[in-house]
């Protein structure tokens, strides 16, 4: 079903019912092109993450603009990606479970589909499943490089896995993960520019040690859209995995960017209506808690200055109105930046995809709730 009964092709963005995803498509365009661009004869291979966008029309449209295939982190992501025409998927997460590994090894039927591991124990498993299945499953090491998330520790113990995943009959050892995601979100450009340079380190120590062993180690896969132009340059990562460039949002908006560095435009919104306007410093909008994550921090309003969203409840978005600022009227629609993209475009069906202000096409949010 579409996002509301009120919502159609072709109507304005004001009588668009609320909460709404609303994606503006000249920005989105203008954001697949940038990173396009970005990476053109870099001889580093795009495959961004479908994490932050859940959508095989966004996803199909990243193929076409030169990415190799995207990133997911669970089967279930995988599985409605595949489903929605995406032929080539790498899971950047460890598969535990049986069900689960069953469902990976015979997604490999349907697409090119890779996994993660950091475990001798989760490689038997793999092992075994693709086995039951028929197939060879891809599986890349991952290693902390600074995260300290999943990850096993780089050089010795991962030279240890990759042998282990070579050795395995019905697994092909791919190469290595070394994505540094709390470095995303560092705002100053010489403390990212530190992180990734270390985390460099680490993979290259990894890389030559397992080369060295004679195994081939083809790809190195890593970087957000906060360091990608920095893993791009490492001369040891040949293949980035930024996300968020697509949409944008207020966290990612409070980085520094560094001089040379593309610009990404804010794609993604949270069309809200004035439920409420109890008072000249304060109004109340229809969207809170269950319309936006606020992990990352409250979202913002977009192109109203003075007008911030100060508290959020269930089903209510509290703003402050500064003085001397004309407050918002009963009933008027406000755009929001939300505070972290991926979790709030989880909480929809549907983006309301919009150019120039008039409603152009609606995109089921395809693997919604797909967390499993």
């Amino acid at each position: 079903m579409p996002p509301s009964h009120e919502t159609s092709i072709g109507i304005a963005l004001d009588e668009v019912d609320t909460p709404a995803l609303v994606l503006d498509l000249d920005a989105l365009e203008r954001n697949l092109q940038r990173m396009a661009d970005a990476v053109k004869g870099s001889g580093v291979r795009l495959r961004p993450h479908a994490k932050s966008h859940k959508c095989a029309e966004i996803a199909r449209a990243q193929i076409a603009a030169g990415a190799v295939g995207v990133c997911c982190q669970k089967v279930s992501e995988a599985e409605a990606l595949v489903a929605g025409g995406v032929a080539d998927v790498l899971v950047t997460n460890e598969i535990v479970g049986k069900q689960k590994l069953a469902r990976l090894a015979r997604l490999v039927r349907q697409a090119k589909v890779g996994v993660l591991a950091d475990d001798a124990g989760n490689v038997a498993d793999l092992d075994a499943a693709a086995r039951a299945e028929g197939v060879r499953i891809e599986v890349l090491v991952e290693i902390d490089v600074g995260a300290h998330r999943c990850g096993i520790e780089p050089g010795e113990p991962a030279l240890a896995l990759a042998r282990r995943i070579a050795a395995s009959r019905n697994l092909r050892f791919a190469g290595l993960h070394a994505y540094h995601g709390s470095a995303q979100h560092v705002r100053a450009p010489a403390q990212r520019r530190a992180a990734i340079a270390a985390a460099a380190e680490k993979a290259t120590l990894t890389k030559t040690l397992i080369e060295r062993a004679g195994i081939a180690c083809e790809t190195v896969t890593g970087a957000g859209t906060g360091t990608f132009m920095l893993e791009s340059a490492s001369r040891v990562y040949n293949e980035i995995q930024p996300g968020s460039y697509v949409f944008m949002d207020a966290d990612y908006n409070r980085n520094v960017w560094e001089e040379g560095w593309p610009r990404f435009e804010q794609s993604l919104f949270v069309l809200a209506t004035v439920m409420s306007a109890p008072a000249p410093d304060r109004a109340v909008l229809d969207a809170g808690l269950k319309a936006s994550s606020v992990d990352s921090g409250l979202p913002q309003v977009h192109e109203r200055p003075g007008v911030e969203y100060a508290k959020a409840s269930d089903e209510h978005g509290v703003l402050k109105i500064s003085a001397g600022t004309m407050a918002p009227t009963l009933g008027e629609k406000l755009l929001l930046v939300p505070g972290h993209c991926d979790p709030t475009v989880n909480l929809y069906n549907w983006f309301v995809c919009v150019r120039k202000r008039k409603v152009e096409a609606l995109w089921p949010v395809t693997a919604r709730g797909a967390v499993w």
